[in-house]
């Protein structure tokens, strides 16, 4: 399996979707009244895609996911960028911290980092952090299911096995999950991966049988933190 999506519910994909395109660099290739995707190309045929369903009604619920963006020396520039797309700053309790806190058009909140030499090669998202409630153990199922391997940081941190793009940041959990979240990651399986749902179960996951996913080719999972994610069918 390997990490392919980084999903935004939102009752508006097309304005939060050309939103986070713009501010990625990221080329849409599907715009639909019910979602919104763009590829994030990070180099040799290594990628992320944004996708952004049409959720009438998102959760409310604290967020588990977000998005730290590669500021470095560029910070200020950067965030003035993103706010002349519509971001604006937001407190979300960080203090007084070297990064800035905005928030994007639906009000999810996401940092612009100062420079940090794990941050290298990265592209224009640093990190993508995950709220754990054991990120020890939980670094672990995100290596199994992904492919990608450990990666020194302040957290325990997976990057992809080519040294590019950006970092996945097991932090602390500030509370236990409750609600679902708005933001989540897709994994794709491989022709070969074999039983899927017996594998992930083994490793910790649990599958949320109430989101019925009908006919769509995919299937919906919680990590053992319990933060969603879906499992997409091997590509034909």
């Amino acid at each position: 399996m390997h990490l392919e999506n980084i999903v935004w519910d939102s009752a508006d994909p097309h304005r939060l979707g050309t939103f986070w395109a713009a501010a990625l660099g990221a080329d849409p290739f599907t715009d639909e009244p019910g979602g919104f995707e763009a590829r994030l190309s990070l180099g040799d045929e290594l990628f992320l895609d944004l996708c952004f369903p049409r959720v009438d009604d998102p959760s409310d619920a604290p967020q588990r996911l977000h998005l730290d963006l590669h500021g470095g020396d560029r910070q200020a520039e950067i965030v003035e960028r993103l706010v002349s797309l519509g971001a604006r700053h937001a407190d979300i309790g960080q203090g007084d911290v070297p990064w800035v806190v905005l928030a994007d058009l639906d009000g999810n909140p996401f940092c612009v980092m100062e420079g940090r030499s794990t941050y290298r090669d990265t592209g224009p998202v640093a990190a993508i952090p995950l709220d754990s409630a054991d990120p020890d153990r939980d670094v672990e199922f995100w290596a199994e299911i992904t492919g990608w391997v450990r990666y020194e940081g302040v957290v325990p941190s997976l990057r992809h096995p080519s040294g590019v793009g950006p970092l996945l940041e097991l932090c602390p959990e500030p509370a236990p999950k409750g609600g679902k979240s708005r933001l989540h990651l897709d994994v794709r399986s491989t022709a070969g991966d074999g039983d899927v749902i017996e594998r992930v179960t083994a490793l910790g996951a649990r599958q949320l049988t109430e989101y019925d996913t009908g006919d769509l080719p995919w299937d919906v999972f919680a990590d053992p933190s319990g933060n969603e994610f879906c499992i997409l069918a091997p590509t034909r």
